[in-house]
């Protein structure tokens, strides 16, 4: 379906990284954008620059988020906020679960619930669920983040059978490493993310993720692109680790 059949798109966490770059280029095709974000400042600028429609809202917020999809008809679905919390389980606050659940998951549902309908109604539609790697591969820490991510994945694969008949599309896009501000916003520590996480590494940027939004997008009416991994050229995700008891005896004194 090409971008002149798609009119209005709704993007979350648009004020920054991979949220502004998709903004800036579904602006670029003549869509009319509604970009959600919590920060006004990077947002009202977002708009001073693109053209798009700011909402300040925090998609953590179910009150806020009915409120501005009440009267709001979208052919495109950017599901993209996201927040992350390091460490695994075993030593997670109540705070690191009900935020990472509440804007990861529980916000995409309730944007599903809300605007998908609507597509289906019309026929027409696309919703793009950015996840992570960290939905499909396991690797150390950051449980919640795999646990939600992963729950997005499935309703990934779930809303290609919600939407069966109807012409509505569903792509999931699960980046690896990006070099965005996503670290610095993890850790606390910008300067010293960015020298661990970014510095010398050869890594996709904010635009090749928004281009892989384009292509999804782009593609003929016939064809779903369910889902699309972009990851470094040299970044392999997964890995086996195997324990001798010695080992962990070791380890313990």
């Amino acid at each position: 379906m090409p971008f002149s059949d798609y009119k209005v798109a709704l993007v979350t966490g648009a004020s920054a990284g991979m949220g502004e770059a998709i903004v800036e280029r579904l602006c670029q095709e003549g869509i009319t954008v509604h970009a959600v974000a919590r920060r006004e400042e990077p947002l009202l600028a977002l708009a001073a620059r693109t053209g798009c429609i700011p909402h300040v809202a925090d998609v953590g917020n179910l009150e806020a988020l009915t409120d501005l999809c009440r009267d709001l008809q979208v052919d495109i679905l950017v599901n993209n906020a996201g927040v992350s919390r390091p460490g695994s389980i075993l030593n997670a606050d109540e705070e690191a679960i009900d935020t990472q659940v509440d804007v990861n998951l529980r916000a995409v549902l309730h944007l599903c619930r809300l605007l998908v309908p609507g597509m289906v109604e019309r026929d027409r539609g696309h919703v793009i669920n950015i996840t992570s790697i960290a939905a499909i591969y396991n690797f150390n820490g950051n449980s919640i983040y795999h646990a939600t991510k992963a729950g997005v994945h499935a309703l990934s694969r779930q809303l290609r059978v919600d939407c069966y008949g109807k012409r509505v599309r569903i792509t999931e896009i699960c980046p690896g490493r990006v070099a965005t501000d996503i670290f610095g916003n993890v850790s606390g520590d910008h300067e010293e993310a960015r020298r661990r996480f970014i510095d010398g590494f050869e890594l996709p940027e904010a635009k090749d993720i928004a281009d892989c939004v384009a292509f999804a997008l782009s593609a003929p009416v016939a064809v779903n692109i369910g889902n699309i991994e972009i990851t470094p050229t040299l970044q392999v995700p997964g890995g086996l680790s195997t324990m001798r008891p010695a080992d962990y005896a070791g380890a313990a004194e």
